[in-house]
């Protein structure tokens, strides 16, 4: 069964919502900010660093943050780590299109970031953000996990004090 491309509209947020009491808004920030379905895009040494920080001596379930969705149609947050080569650079992107909306993208160490010590060589993106909006960007050469967890509080953060009308507002939003 072939993967059925995902629609291009972007999801309209109503006129009424501006209206919304801010306290419907915090509950429904809290709810995004503290129910993080993590989708990690490993491509190099820092997707072993994710996988240390999600085990028990680090643990960022206890931050809301559940790892190892079953795909990107389960999570809404992508967390790139590696080098992005231009080759994989087209799987990057469907990936990402394929996560719902709200979707949030963590760009997790050097060669993610800008290319790393590669970032001179003719087949590598100099940059995720070159492909897909980045959220929070975690800097290293493998960063620590405890560099990661500092990231996913500064997206939670964030995720709190946003409004979707804003995010999505077609003049000033993302995409």
């Amino acid at each position: 069964m072939a993967d059925l491309p995902m629609p291009t509209v972007r999801p309209a947020v109503g006129p009424v919502s501006r209206l919304a009491p801010k306290p419907m808004r915090f509950v429904l920030n809290w709810g995004r900010r503290y129910s993080l379905w993590a989708f990690n895009f490993g491509l190099a040494c820092c997707a072993i660093e994710f996988i240390a920080t999600s085990m028990s001596r680090h643990d960022f379930i206890r931050f809301g943050v559940i790892p190892f969705a079953n795909g990107p149609r389960q999570a809404d947050l992508m967390i790139v780590s590696g080098t992005v080569t231009d080759k994989m650079a087209p799987a990057v992107k469907r990936l990402y299109e394929q996560m719902p909306d709200p979707k949030y993208v963590i760009s997790f160490g050097a060669c993610s970031n800008t290319g790393g010590p590669y970032w001179d060589s003719y087949c590598v993106t100099k940059g995720v953000d070159q492909i897909i909006p980045v959220d929070v960007y975690v800097p290293g050469c493998p960063p620590r996990p405890e560099a990661l967890l500092h990231g996913i509080m500064k997206l939670q953060e964030k995720i709190a004090a946003e409004h979707l009308g804003d995010r999505y507002a077609p003049e000033g939003g993302r995409g």
